[in-house]
């Protein structure tokens, strides 16, 4: 079987991609540090703070298993950051949702990423709107 050969510019573009994720988790464990959480419990307390999730959608989401999902609820359920309620649509489903505190608190840990953002923010519009639609193209 011969082997396939990429070019360079490919190569190019996968070692930056991996250089930017590499920046953004080394980031966003900083930022999950200074508010005393784990890189883990900071992105299930970012999922939560835009809708209150199931577990096993939050296992799905981090690729990660159900198990390991409710020791991170359970953790930040302690620190009042996050609460178990039934499903209205369905009460033998429980759905881990943020608290009031958690809320300011995912909202202080996003106002901290700033690898992300200033980067960005040197884009036009234009640019941001074609690399989101690049990145959402590659990810289809």
């Amino acid at each position: 079987m011969p082997s396939r050969r990429v070019d360079p510019l490919t190569l190019e573009v996968v070692e930056l991609i991996g250089t930017v994720v590499a920046r953004y988790h080394e980031e966003y464990e900083h930022a999950a540090a200074s508010h005393q959480l784990t890189g883990a419990q900071a992105r299930v307390l970012n999922l939560l703070s835009l809708e209150p999730t199931a577990m096993r959608k939050i296992a799905q989401k981090l690729k990660c298993e159900p198990s390991n999902v409710t020791g991170i609820v359970d953790r930040l359920e302690a620190r009042g950051l996050v609460e178990r309620r039934p499903d209205p649509a369905d009460r033998r489903v429980k759905l881990a949702a943020t608290t009031e505190e958690g809320l300011r608190t995912a909202d202080r840990l996003r106002a901290s990423l700033d690898f992300a953002r200033e980067p960005l923010a040197g884009l036009s519009t234009e640019e941001r709107t074609a690399l989101r639609d690049l990145l959402k193209r590659m990810l289809d």
